[in-house]
């Protein structure tokens, strides 16, 4: 069973990407809600209402907990919520070694897709939604980085942290659940399968 933190944002297109994969869903909304399950999506959404609500319904060290024993997918407001620092806000749940800035990519008018080269995912870029999206400024020595994006006129200068890995956790400034690509979903159930955080979850298929 695979829980979706479902208190703001875009926890229903994971949900549904989830469920075309054949896994069974839980919309965890209570901290008894995280027994049932064997991992935990991270939705991206609103970051500060998100993070208040993780605090009004008591769940910030059910979560903590689950989150130290059980793969966990976060995506975009999901990074953000995870970093032990953020640059313009306060940490929520702070266990993902990394300095994240909110909205560093812009405001809703700036969303954009890229193509992102992943090699986790194989040899074909992942098609990336970028919505409000912050980026990683730094990351600590147990922390993969997965990808990085940048260096194009007009935009940024430098190459920006957009995807990491440690442990169990895979986080993503991008929404992976907005593309009819499956294959970061499919990863994160491959790590709940095999249990295994120290090689990629796509040598089991390969």
């Amino acid at each position: 069973m695979i829980g979706i933190l479902a208190l703001q944002g875009a926890f229903a297109e994971h949900e549904k990407i989830l469920q075309s994969l054949g896994q069974r869903t839980v919309l965890v909304k209570a901290p008894s809600q995280l027994e049932a399950i064997d991992g935990l999506v991270i939705p991206g959404g609103e970051s500060t209402a998100i993070s208040l609500l993780i605090d009004k319904y008591c769940l910030k060290e059910p979560l903590k907990k689950f989150i130290d024993n059980h793969p966990v997918l976060a995506t975009c407001a999901g990074l953000i919520l995870l970093a032990k620092e953020v640059k313009d806000g306060q940490a929520c749940l702070p266990v993902l070694d990394i300095s994240v800035r909110r909205n560093a990519f812009g405001r809703q008018v700036d969303s954009f897709e890229e193509n992102l080269d992943i090699p986790l995912l194989g040899e074909k870029p992942f098609p990336a939604v970028f919505i409000r999206a912050p980026w990683i400024e730094k990351a600590g020595k147990e922390v993969e980085v997965l990808a990085t994006f940048g260096q194009f006129p007009g935009k940024l200068a430098e190459e920006k942290i957009v995807a990491v890995k440690q442990g169990r956790i895979i986080a993503l400034a991008f929404h992976p659940e907005l593309t009819k690509d499956y294959r970061i979903h499919s990863v994160f159930l491959d790590m709940i399968k095999t249990k295994d955080t120290n090689r990629s979850p796509l040598d089991s298929r390969n």
